[in-house]
């Protein structure tokens, strides 16, 4: 599948889903890129989940100084690997509201990564089991 047709698919079928919390869908070189609402990641990976997305492969932490009200992000890439097709998430906070849903009860993996995350920029992961400085 090409990567503007898997683009399409899944913001279509996030927007169904969705609608409001979906904010944006571009392509960056060969990933489908979707910013997302924070409040509604979980609902949204969870969809993904159900949809074949079960490896994540990163999630790391953004940080653009100059976007006010928007200073930090949060990545998230999802693979499909049976099909491979791969998503990448992002969603965007103030510096003053660092508050992010954790994955960690969809991947445990995402553990030392929001651990990682929380470290390096601050956020910090709402209900994360044992959120605490590498």
């Amino acid at each position: 599948m090409e990567v503007v047709e898997l683009l399409t698919e899944i913001h279509e079928k996030l927007k169904a889903k969705f609608a409001s919390d979906i904010l944006g869908a571009e392509q960056h070189y060969d990933f489908p890129v979707i910013t997302v609402k924070k409040e509604k990641i979980v609902e949204i990976v969870k969809s993904l989940q159900q949809d074949g997305f079960n490896f994540l492969t990163f999630l790391t932490g953004i940080h653009y100084p100059n976007n006010k009200g928007a200073e930090l992000g949060v990545i998230y890439q999802l693979h499909d690997m049976p099909k491979n097709r791969r998503v990448r998430l992002k969603l965007f906070t103030s510096i003053g509201e660092t508050h992010v849903p954790s994955l960690t009860g969809l991947f445990p993996g995402a553990n030392w990564m929001e651990r990682e995350t929380f470290d390096f920029y601050g956020v910090l992961f709402t209900g994360h089991p044992n959120l605490k400085r590498i």
